[in-house]
């Protein structure tokens, strides 16, 4: 077998091994659920336990 076509079976080898490895982890990632942007206006962050656990960070002085 010739060095080219050595070369040749070990980079399809480890184009599919990639591709393989792409569509686990693309399964993974869907199968996580539904992904949900981030709420866009600050009612969301202004919950009482939100607001309550930023009370207790100590406030210093400028």
């Amino acid at each position: 077998m010739d060095r080219s076509k050595l070369v040749a079976i070990i980079t399809g080898v480890i184009a599919l091994m990639i591709s393989i490895a792409y569509l686990l982890l693309v399964q993974f990632l869907d199968f996580r659920g539904e992904m949900v942007p981030a709420p866009l206006d600050m009612s969301a962050l202004l919950t009482p336990d939100c607001y309550l656990s930023f009370l207790s960070f100590p406030v210093r002085p400028l």
